[in-house]
Protein backbone atom coordinates (compact mmCIF):
# COMPACT_ATOMS: atom_id res chain seq x y z
CA UNK A 1 0.00 0.00 0.00
CA UNK A 2 1.31 3.41 -0.97
CA UNK A 3 2.11 6.12 1.58
CA UNK A 4 -0.52 8.86 0.95
CA UNK A 5 1.74 11.68 2.17
CA UNK A 6 4.59 10.58 -0.09
CA UNK A 7 2.15 10.28 -3.00
CA UNK A 8 0.78 13.79 -2.28
CA UNK A 9 4.33 15.19 -2.05
CA UNK A 10 5.24 13.77 -5.47
CA UNK A 11 2.30 15.62 -7.04
CA UNK A 12 3.10 18.94 -5.30
CA UNK A 13 6.83 19.49 -5.89
CA UNK A 14 6.57 22.97 -7.34
CA UNK A 15 6.92 25.50 -4.50
CA UNK A 16 4.09 27.66 -5.83
CA UNK A 17 1.74 24.67 -6.04
CA UNK A 18 2.71 23.59 -2.52
CA UNK A 19 2.04 27.03 -0.99
CA UNK A 20 -1.20 27.52 -2.90
CA UNK A 21 -2.36 24.25 -1.34
CA UNK A 22 -1.15 25.34 2.11
CA UNK A 23 -3.50 28.33 1.80
CA UNK A 24 -6.33 26.61 -0.06
CA UNK A 25 -6.73 23.47 2.04
CA UNK A 26 -7.30 25.25 5.38
CA UNK A 27 -9.64 27.72 3.68
CA UNK A 28 -11.79 24.82 2.44
CA UNK A 29 -11.70 22.47 5.38
CA UNK A 30 -11.25 24.62 8.47
CA UNK A 31 -12.26 28.22 7.80
CA UNK A 32 -15.38 27.53 5.71
CA UNK A 33 -17.05 25.18 8.25
CA UNK A 34 -16.07 27.53 11.07
CA UNK A 35 -17.75 30.43 9.28
CA UNK A 36 -20.87 28.31 8.76
CA UNK A 37 -21.00 27.60 12.49
CA UNK A 38 -20.65 31.33 13.16
CA UNK A 39 -23.46 32.08 10.69
CA UNK A 40 -21.29 33.76 8.06
CA UNK A 41 -22.70 31.90 5.05
CA UNK A 42 -21.30 34.11 2.27
CA UNK A 43 -17.85 34.20 3.83
CA UNK A 44 -17.93 30.40 4.21
CA UNK A 45 -18.86 29.94 0.54
CA UNK A 46 -16.16 32.42 -0.48
CA UNK A 47 -13.50 30.62 1.56
CA UNK A 48 -14.52 27.21 0.22
CA UNK A 49 -14.61 28.31 -3.43
CA UNK A 50 -11.49 30.45 -3.06
CA UNK A 51 -9.61 27.60 -1.42
CA UNK A 52 -10.44 25.27 -4.28
CA UNK A 53 -9.50 27.92 -6.85
CA UNK A 54 -6.08 28.25 -5.20
CA UNK A 55 -5.57 24.50 -5.30
CA UNK A 56 -6.63 24.17 -8.96
CA UNK A 57 -4.34 27.10 -9.82
CA UNK A 58 -1.52 25.22 -8.11
CA UNK A 59 -2.13 22.20 -10.32
CA UNK A 60 -2.07 24.43 -13.39
CA UNK A 61 1.32 25.75 -12.24
CA UNK A 62 2.55 22.20 -11.58
CA UNK A 63 1.20 20.96 -14.89
CA UNK A 64 -0.72 18.01 -13.48
CA UNK A 65 -4.33 17.09 -12.73
CA UNK A 66 -6.06 17.66 -9.42
CA UNK A 67 -6.98 14.72 -7.21
CA UNK A 68 -10.66 15.44 -7.79
CA UNK A 69 -10.21 15.19 -11.55
CA UNK A 70 -8.29 11.92 -11.22
CA UNK A 71 -11.01 10.48 -8.95
CA UNK A 72 -13.78 11.56 -11.32
CA UNK A 73 -12.01 9.95 -14.28
CA UNK A 74 -11.60 6.70 -12.31
CA UNK A 75 -15.28 6.71 -11.31
CA UNK A 76 -16.26 7.22 -14.96
CA UNK A 77 -14.02 4.33 -15.99
CA UNK A 78 -11.57 6.42 -17.97
CA UNK A 79 -7.93 5.42 -18.01
CA UNK A 80 -5.27 7.83 -16.82
CA UNK A 81 -2.75 8.92 -19.43
CA UNK A 82 0.88 8.09 -18.57
CA UNK A 83 2.74 10.80 -16.57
Amino acid sequence: MSNPIAKWSRRHRNRMNFWLHMLGIPACFIAAPLMLILGRFLLAVGLFVGGYVLQFAGHLVEGNRSGERILLQRLLGRREPPP
